[in-house]
């Protein structure tokens, strides 16, 4: 496995002693926690809702939901990501408005009540049959409950161009999934970031 395969499998599934510094420099660069907390203020979560993050890393954006959501659910595939999710948001665990867990996306744990709001940054490419999870996604939340799916295209060269793609795919595949009115917003770095909301249709959910 080249250098280049190794780290690229690693931003995906972080693990190890690299796993660990990825964990810090998802955490700490300056576009990844801009982009977080820019999709934390386009859900503006409100106090009383249920909010779950997938592929929530090292849990910045987690933190931010946290400051007012009611309760905040983070699942991420790496225990790695877990362990310093849960560490960067220890008061609100031990708080219980925060809980983090190991989890695939394809094998959530069980949730005790409807979702208001789910997001997912940069993580859809990575699911197994993403129209299929998205479908599955719907269900958990509550009729007129809202979605956010971000993306800020990592491949070389990526342009606007790129990422106005990555928006129009993500539209798609929520409409495809039963979701209705989406919207999508962009910031504007460098590339920048698509995010498409939508919302579980409050009547005629198929």
């Amino acid at each position: 496995m080249s250098l280049k395969h190794y780290l690229i499998t690693q931003f995906g599934h972080p693990r190890g002693l690299t796993g660990r510094f990825v964990g810090w420099f998802m955490a700490h660069r300056s576009s990844n926690r801009r982009r977080g907390l820019w999709v934390v203020s386009l859900l503006d979560p409100r106090p009383t809702d249920r909010v779950l993050e997938l592929g929530c890393g090292p849990g910045v954006a987690i933190r931010e939901l946290a400051r007012h959501a009611g309760h905040v659910h983070g699942v991420d595939h790496s225990a790695e990501m877990v362990r310093q999710a849960r560490k960067r948001n220890a008061a609100a665990v031990r708080a219980g408005r925060v809980e983090v867990v190991q989890a695939s996306v394809d094998r959530l744990p069980r949730f005790d009540a409807p979702l208001d709001t789910i997001m997912a940054i940069n993580t859809v490419g990575f699911w197994p049959d993403p129209d299929q999870r998205l479908v599955e996604l719907r269900g958990l939340l509550r009729p007129g409950g809202l979605i956010a799916l971000a993306s800020q295209p990592r491949c070389p060269g990526a342009t606007a161009a790129t990422t106005a793609k990555a928006g129009r795919e993500l539209r798609d595949r929520l409409v495809r999934a039963g979701f209705t009115q989406p919207r999508l917003e962009t910031l504007p770095l460098d590339p920048p970031v698509a995010c498409v909301l939508a919302t579980r249709p409050v009547t005629g959910d198929r």
